[in-house]
């Protein structure tokens, strides 16, 4: 795999975990009123190492100055329990009646930091694109 294939690896890995983390969180939000259902979501991070332990890491120029940097933005609220990557259950945060764990509050507020976070990666790849036709074209 060459650097070229490695950098577009990277962005089509985040944006298929990040699709399919949008469609676990619309399940939860869909299914707010079943009965004993349980809210999943997907921990990004081990998503993301699992999707892109293939990708050669000299493709990537990344330089941590302090060990606090991506570990901050990495964080995640969800039960660190089966596979890697894999949807895992979502932390009761407030009981119900019914046996149902989807906080609507919750719910909400995730499925829009990852619509944003999902029009973010589009963006790097398209100006990471554009960058790559400039330099092939000469312009």
């Amino acid at each position: 795999m060459n650097k070229l294939d490695a950098a577009l690896s990277f962005h089509q890995n985040a944006l298929r975990v990040r699709g399919q983390r949008q469609e676990l969180i619309a399940a939860n939000i869909a299914n707010a009123d079943t009965p004993n259902f349980k809210a999943r979501d997907i921990d990004f991070k081990t998503a993301m190492q699992n999707a892109n332990a293939g990708i050669a890491k000299e493709a990537f120029n990344v330089t941590k100055t302090s060990p606090l940097h991506l570990d901050a933005l990495l964080s995640n609220n969800v039960s660190q329990s089966g596979a890697p990557g894999e949807p895992l259950f979502r932390p009761i945060a407030q009981g119900s009646v019914d046996g149902n764990t989807v906080d609507m509050d919750v719910e909400r507020n995730q499925f829009a930091d990852n619509g944003i976070r999902y029009e973010a990666s589009l963006t790097m790849i398209n100006g990471q694109l554009k960058q790559m036709l400039a330099a092939i074209q000469g312009s």
